[in-house]
């Protein structure tokens, strides 16, 4: 199996779990990035928390714990990069409605929220949305 896009892969592994109400996933191959676009999802509630973990092969490996509030998950291909100014068009092509759901954006300040980037005055490049 190849791996074109392993947070792709990784999202969608997730979104599938909580489909069928499981408590918990395995994501691999982890990655920082993986770790980071997590990290908001927990920040913003839709997963109760994850953690490294190894195989047997010693591979790296992210457990997470769902929440059961994932509607939709997945990455946004290609990533467009994305002014400060421009959220609001995206948020328009991703998102069901105002003010439900996030985008997931890689700025020169971390992976953040378009919120967050929108606060910051910060433009980026978008990895994924959630709601």
């Amino acid at each position: 199996m190849t791996m074109s896009d392993p947070l792709a892969d990784a999202l969608i592994n997730m979104k599938n779990q909580e489909k069928t109400a499981k408590k918990e996933c395995t994501l691999k191959p982890a990655s920082k990035l993986l770790n980071a676009v997590l990290k908001v999802m927990k920040d913003q509630g839709y997963i109760k928390g994850f953690e490294p973990a190894k195989d047997q092969n010693n591979h790296a490996q992210v457990k997470v714990m769902l929440e059961g509030k994932i509607n939709e998950c997945k990455a946004i291909k290609p990533r467009y990069a994305v002014k400060k100014e421009e959220f609001e068009k995206f948020e328009k092509r991703y998102l069901p409605s105002r003010d439900i759901g996030i985008l997931i954006v890689t700025t020169p300040k971390g992976v953040i929220t378009h919120r967050e980037a929108k606060k910051q005055n910060t433009g980026g490049r978008l990895l994924a949305f959630v709601y």
